[in-house]
């Protein structure tokens, strides 16, 4: 017997039941309604519209791939007093705001969408300053009366409204429009590193997630524009529908890494191929992004680190999280997803651009064209983004630290194509 039942919701319409029975095992079942919407679409591609109920085994990647991991998740659970392992629970509680354009409801609520307007709460500097010190100890500042936020993750964020008027924590059911960022505290300049990682590869043509650093307080913090969400001409901020790579290949969080079972360049390739709107455009765009991924050194560029977004077509993701890993010797400096079978930018040589080709479905001539490519214009445009961000010391000086890294990675992949 089912005994809890969230109804997922997309944007305005219901999609579905997640259930929970007394054995405590997830099922998920799509809306007879949805199903007979002409304009109905599957929320993933690993839960295709169908009648048939949908398993644990089957619907767990995509619903717990919404929720945060590791110890984020962890501290999350213990603020809330609920069981880290309970997905259904933390939806319960985290579901209202979360990536894409679905939102979860306790069956029988209508969400807040449908009643608004609605009236943000603006942050002063100093409240602001506090809720980021808040962060570590309660991620998403899971239980604050009203906010029910989620995103995935394992390092600490949150969703906030940035308007004319400044940054808001949002109304219950209020679609967010930026992720704001802190600080890495086992790390230093890992805002200045992130921020110069994503312009650089705006700079460079590549699609890329827009970014600004900004200060509360004295606390530095990276705010990111969610590409997940979109403004209408009457200002109303809508929410698009997106997964990440794990989610659609129905691949657990805990699996994200390559060698842990999770995805591998050959499968999200093959993925896009099959599912994008446009796949020969679609697939270069994430070529690049497996090139760019390598030259700054991100080796955290997992399963879960590229996304589909659903925006009247199915496309490649605006890239996110782009941040030069191997800066910090603590971490490992081994892809996520290996290259040709090499897991480090100096064990490749330039025989196995030919077994990249057989892993991406492209030419050998054009892998070696484009990287050359994409290392010049990183070298062309490193200075000038370092420069447009106008930091004074000594942040200035931990971003050139990532300018110099940088540099010297693209040089060196230069000699191997």
């Amino acid at each position: 017997m089912t005994t809890r039942a969230l109804t997922v919701w997309w944007d305005t319409k219901p999609v579905g039941r997640l259930t929970m029975d007394i054995h405590g095992d997830l099922g998920f079942t799509y809306a007879a309604s949805w199903l007979a919407d002409d304009g109905a679409r599957a929320i993933s591609q690993s839960l295709p519209l169908r009648e048939e109920a949908f398993s644990r085994r089957e619907c767990l990647p995509f619903f717990e791939g919404i929720l945060p991991e590791e110890s984020q998740r962890e501290n999350i659970a213990a603020a809330l007093g609920v069981s880290k392992n309970n997905e259904f629970r933390l939806l319960e509680r985290l579901g209202g705001e979360i990536a894409g354009a679905l939102s979860l409801w306790p069956e029988g609520k209508v969400p807040p969408t449908l009643n608004g307007p609605f009236e943000p709460k603006f942050l002063s500097d100093k409240a602001l300053r506090a809720k980021i010190d808040e962060l570590p100890k309660r991620p998403l500042l899971a239980g604050e009366e009203g906010l029910r936020l989620s995103l995935a993750g394992a390092q600490a964020k949150l969703p906030v409204v940035v308007t004319p008027e400044g940054i808001a924590l949002p109304a219950p059911g209020q679609p967010t429009t930026h992720i704001l960022k802190p600080p890495i505290m086992r790390f230093e300049g890992t805002t200045e590193n992130e921020a110069y990682a994503m312009r650089l590869a705006r700079r460079i043509g590549l699609d890329v997630a827009a970014v600004e650093i900004g200060r509360a307080g004295g606390r530095i913090f990276l705010l990111v524009t969610r590409y997940d969400r979109t403004t209408m001409p009457d200002g109303e901020v809508k929410r698009l529908h997106q997964e990440d790579f794990c989610q659609a290949l129905g691949i657990i969080s805990a699996r994200k890494y390559a060698s842990e079972g999770g995805p591998v360049f050959r499968d999200i390739f093959g993925l896009l191929r099959r599912a994008a709107t446009r796949p020969a455009i679609e697939v270069l765009k994430l070529f690049d992004a497996a090139i760019y991924n390598l030259i700054i050194g991100n080796a955290d560029a997992h399963g879960k680190n590229y996304s589909l977004l659903y925006d009247g077509r199915t496309e490649l993701a605006p890239l996110y999280d782009l941040l030069s890993t191997v800066a910090y010797p603590e971490l490992s400096p081994n892809l996520a997803m290996k290259i040709a079978r090499r897991a480090k930018l100096e064990e490749i040589h330039s025989r196995d651009w030919k077994r990249f080709a057989e892993e991406t479905g492209l030419t050998e001539p054009f892998i070696r064209r484009r990287t050359k490519e994409l290392c010049n214009l990183v070298l062309e445009e490193s200075r000038a983004t370092a420069a447009s961000f106008g930091l004074e010391r000594p942040e200035r000086g931990l971003m050139k630290n990532s300018q110099t890294l940088i540099e010297r990675r693209a040089e060196r992949l230069l000699g191997s194509v």
